[in-house]
This record gives C-alpha cells, sequence and structure tokens, in this order.
C-alpha cells in the first residue's frame, strides 16, 4: 500500500473530536493543547509515519488524560478496534500526579515502548520549538534543554536519526540565543551605566 493509501484509509475524526477538549487548556506560548496536539501529529508525518495508525491516533490525545479532569478511559478504548492500543500508548506517556520529571523521561527512556519513545520526541520536537526567551525564563529554558538533551535525546538517537538530528539543531539553536540574549543584555546594561 502506497503512503497515499495509507493516509486515505486513516480515519482520525474520533480522536479529533475527543481532543477538542484541549482547546480550553491554554499553553504558556500562546494558543492551546488542542494546537499542540495537532503539531505533535504533524511532525510525526512530516518524518513520513504513515503506516503506523497507532502513533497517529494516540499524538492527537497524547496530553487529553493528562490535562483534562474527569477523562473517561473506558470510552476512549470503545473509540474504534485500535483504541485499546492507542489508549495504552497515551498512558505510557502521560505523567501520573505525583511522578517528577526527571522519573517519567527516565522511565520512557528506559522501558518506554518504540511509539512511547517515537511520541515523546515528536511532543518534545513541539515543545522546543515553542520555546521562546520572551516567554520563558532563562532559568526554565536551561532546564528544558538539559532534561532534552540528558533524556530526549537519547530516545530520539535510538528511534529515529532525523528526529534526533533536528533535536539536537533546536538545542543547538535555542542555546546560542541564550547566549546572544545574555551577550545582548551584557552590553546593555553596561552601555545604561555610562
Amino acid at each position: 500500500m502506497s503512503d497515499q493509501e495509507k493516509l486515505k484509509n486513516l480515519v482520525l475524526a474520533p480522536y479529533i473530536l475527543k481532543a477538542t477538549a484541549l482547546i480550553g487548556k491554554q499553553r504558556d506560548v500562546g494558543g492551546n493543547q488542542f494546537r499542540h496536539a495537532f503539531f505533535t501529529l504533524g511532525i510525526l508525518l512530516d518524518y513520513k509515519i504513515f503506516d503506523n495508525p497507532v502513533l497517529l491516533k494516540a499524538a492527537l490525545i497524547h496530553d487529553l488524560i493528562e490535562d483534562v479532569e474527569g477523562i473517561n478511559i473506558a470510552e476512549l478504548r470503545t473509540i474504534d478496534n485500535q483504541a485499546n492500543e492507542v489508549v495504552d500508548l497515551v498512558l505510557e506517556v502521560t505523567r501520573p500526579k505525583g511522578e517528577d520529571k526527571i522519573t517519567y523521561l527516565k522511565r520512557i527512556l528506559e522501558h518506554g515502548s518504540q511509539n512511547a519513545k517515537i511520541l515523546k520526541v515528536a511532543d518534545r520536537i513541539s515543545n522546543i520549538t515553542d520555546l521562546h526567551r520572551s516567554i520563558y525564563t532563562r532559568k526554565k529554558i536551561i532546564k528544558e534543554l538539559n532534561q532534552t538533551d540528558q533524556y530526549v535525546l537519547p530516545m530520539a538517537k535510538l528511534v529515529n536519526k532525523d528526529m534526533y538530528k533536528e533535536l539536537s539543531d533546536l538545542i543547538k539553536i535555542r542555546r546560542k540565543q541564550l547566549f546572544c540574549f545574555r551577550l545582548r543584555d551584557f552590553f546593555r546594561f553596561k552601555k545604561s551605566k555610562k
């Protein structure tokens, strides 16, 4: 089956309908979690992951259980004949309440399925793309970049060399931008002291 045929046969509408619950969930960068879900799906499609409908469907609802209170997991499992696999994948990438982020990322890196790692990498590409100095503190950006470097980049290396390259490049660009901002702030400070 060609890539076009695989995409023609992919039914996402029921998952899109569920994902609309994310529309009211704001992101610090603007927009909402619904758009982030589509961006994550878009990253997977950009990498030509057409033959993994479970992964593509999970991308649309990967933040649903974590971000929307009262989601009926049993109901999600009835969406279609792949829903059990989709929900299991979403649960695998959902950080349980009380689990710190490092433990969560380490768990996926060391014990996560191939699909969980791919989904986490696509999710992090989306998040790092939205990591702007005008919105986040320098400290927050450095923390995210360090976590990505230590835990998500090794996942990318295991699952997709092109995603690894993109994520590596994003980390370098964000670090370079931080350095440039710091230089700019230093020279502004020196100039204002004159």
